[in-house]
């Protein structure tokens, strides 16, 4: 079984997806290691690790090395996020998204919300560009490659609930294998989407959504940490980095006298 077939059925199976976000090789391995069956990556702590910002600011070329580098380095599927796709038009994203699955990649984030400026794509265009991605792989002989459809309605709209059910049911007909809503954090509307949609949704982890066993009881297939493990991370360097100055003294980087980690 490749791994866009086995990314495919890990969202199909009972057990919810849960997922990780990685940013590096270094994260990945970490990840793969710990025991996580699948893992994403995080276009925001992939930004922060190279140095730009969020919104595309990383050029695809870039993105498609860091991607390649992580594929190379786990036997886990991977799914690449690539924010609105880095393209100027549906045949550039889909081009892009094909040498992504020719590359390896078990799937893709691709989202709704315009990179430059605020605001939601209207549905019909973004429905037209997950349509031409969807037949391109599929002539390509990628048919399982998972495309998961990200709406920022949760972002943007003051009232998002009926605006993501017709995104999502537009997204699904066009070829969408599952739909990702950052932001959904209550439970009845969780539950409400994850019936309505006729493919596995997805949400991301916040600071008041964290239960991967309460997710799963409403419904949900797919449980991402998003950029959350990058933060702690950073958060993490920031913090030993002050106190090892304050101090003068690197004890806090051992316990028992010996390094922590376990990677090997």
């Amino acid at each position: 079984m490749n791994n866009a077939l086995t990314f495919k059925t890990l969202h199909e199976q009972d057990e919810i997806l849960f997922l990780p976000n990685a940013w590096d090789v270094l994260s990945a391995m970490v990840l793969q290691q710990a025991g996580f069956k699948a893992i994403a990556t995080t276009s925001w702590g992939m930004a922060n690790a190279l140095g730009y910002n969020d919104g595309e600011g990383v050029e695809f070329e870039e993105l498609f090395q860091q991607a390649s580098k992580i594929i190379a380095a786990v036997n886990v599927p991977v799914s690449v996020d690539i924010e609105s796709g880095y393209g100027g038009n549906n045949e550039q994203v889909a081009e892009r998204v094909l040498k992504l699955a020719e590359l390896g990649a078990a799937g893709i984030n691709i989202e709704d919300s315009y990179k430059q400026g605020s605001g939601l794509k209207p549905v019909e265009e973004q429905s037209a560009l997950i349509k031409d991605i969807r037949e391109r792989l599929n002539t390509e002989g990628h048919a399982d490659f998972f495309i998961n459809a990200r709406t920022d309605t949760y972002l943007q709209c003051e009232s998002p609930l009926a605006e993501t059910r017709v995104r999502a049911t537009a997204y699904v007909g066009c070829g969408a294998s599952g739909i990702f809503v950052p932001g959904l954090s209550q439970d009845s509307e969780i539950e409400e989407l994850a019936t309505l949609i006729k493919a596995p949704l997805n949400v991301m982890s916040l600071p008041q959504l964290t239960d991967v066993g309460q997710l799963h009881s409403l419904g949900v297939k797919r449980f991402s940490i998003g950029n959350a493990l990058s933060d702690a991370t950073t958060v993490f360097i920031e913090q030993q980095a002050r106190q090892l100055l304050t101090q003068a003294n690197t004890k806090s980087l051992y316990q028992n006298g010996e390094v922590t980690t376990q990677f090997r």
